[in-house]
């Protein structure tokens, strides 16, 4: 495993890193699936010491996944072992059996606190604002947060989940005003939006953390749109619609010619093209047993630039249609 700097703080954190939402099971608000289906608690529990074992020191979860059970898992597994770095998110809320988002100086204070016990940690390494918007860092209540969170030394350092499809506003804002320490962020195969803002936020000294590198498994190569079926209680049956893995099986074909030349399958080229990029801090693919981790750990290459630049290029226009059609997903 090799580590990167996150900014310039003082984490230094593996390139891979344990995405922890899918740990969380198969939770739900309401009838709106906000997980990836059961999950085993025994697979978890051993995924995360694999990942462990495999040198992985960055784990990333959020009070909503699985309803507080990701940061409980994590807390019951990892505990107080500081040489592992933790990055949890505030602000998403299940309330009145319906999702909504409450940014408030109060609620979050709250909600932190909870982590922590969750987590069986003093201080949380990295908290992440969970997508708040423009009109909510306006409002400055969750930025008081922040700030007072720091200043009692329940958090080390914070920063802010992007939006998926438009990052820049909320990026810009924070860089405006030196605010903040890192940006978590989308980057993918097929996913580039965030390019503009990884290159400045990275020249402020901002650490990036790159989450679905593998589009929720699409750029896996295991889905085929004839025998692929997910769970009621897996968000991803209404994101990876039919017609969306139909799509990426032709769109894609072009970029996984580079597989052969690289000789690595698909897994490994979409975390590799990511990691070319050295103002990425970390990546996290979702991960919720052992053998995940060992495929996304075990080999990982140095693209050549000219194929980089024929990744970003494609992602404009060839891939355009696609991702408009993974927008309109939700």
């Amino acid at each position: 495993m090799k580590y990167r700097k996150f900014g310039n703080t003082d984490l230094t954190v593996s390139e891979i890193g344990f995405g922890a939402w899918a740990i969380g099971g198969g939770a739900m608000i309401g009838e709106t699936a906000i997980g990836w289906g059961n999950a085993n608690d025994k697979e978890s529990v051993k995924a995360i010491h694999a990942a462990l074992d495999a040198g992985i020191n960055f784990f990333d979860t959020a009070d909503i996944y699985g309803l507080g059970h990701s940061e409980t898992l994590l807390g019951k597994t990892i505990g107080k072992n500081k040489e592992v770095i933790i990055a949890t998110k505030g602000g998403n809320v299940s309330r009145n059996n319906a999702f909504t988002v409450d940014y408030s100086k109060e609620y979050l204070i709250k909600a932190c606190e909870e982590s922590l016990k969750r987590l069986k940690r003093d201080v949380i390494d990295y908290y992440q604002l969970h997508t708040a918007r423009v009109h909510h860092l306006e409002e400055v209540q969750c930025i008081d947060a922040m700030k007072l969170l720091q200043q009692q030394g329940k958090i080390k350092y914070w920063g802010l989940s992007l939006p998926t499809f438009e990052p820049e506003a909320e990026a810009t804002f924070l860089m405006e005003k030196n605010m903040g320490s890192g940006f978590q962020l989308v980057l993918n195969l097929i996913n580039q939006k965030a390019l503009p803002v990884i290159k400045e936020a990275a020249a402020k000294g901002y650490g990036i953390i790159a989450r679905m590198p593998l589009q929720f498994g699409l750029l896996t190569g295991k889905f085929d749109d004839a025998k692929t079926n997910f769970a009621d209680n897996d968000h991803r049956k209404k994101r990876l619609s039919k017609e969306v893995i139909e799509k990426s099986l032709e769109a894609l074909e072009p970029i996984w010619k580079l597989c052969r030349k690289y000789n690595v399958n698909k897994t490994q080229l979409a975390l590799s093209y990511i990691l070319s990029y050295p103002e990425i801090s970390t990546v996290i693919p979702g991960i919720r047993t052992a053998q995940q981790v060992k495929d996304n750990t075990s080999v990982l290459i140095g693209l050549d630039a000219r194929d980089i630049l024929m990744i970003e290029e494609y992602g404009k226009n060839e891939l355009a249609e696609l991702l408009k059609l993974i927008q309109a997903q939700g």
